[in-house]
């Protein structure tokens, strides 16, 4: 588990993914799209297959 803070962004919040975690879901952040959702109560971030 890696802790990570959020960071402010313009009127938005992000947070840094670390490249192993990329690594790992198989998601290059320059080529590949993600979509966001919700999920009891949880943030989840999947690659969108092509």
């Amino acid at each position: 588990m890696i802790e990570k803070n959020l960071r402010n962004i313009g009127n938005s919040w992000g947070i840094i993914i670390p490249k192993p975690i990329l690594e790992g879901l198989d998601i290059n952040p320059v080529m590949d799209k993600v979509e966001l959702y919700i999920e009891n109560n949880e943030i989840r971030i999947r690659k969108i297959k092509k």
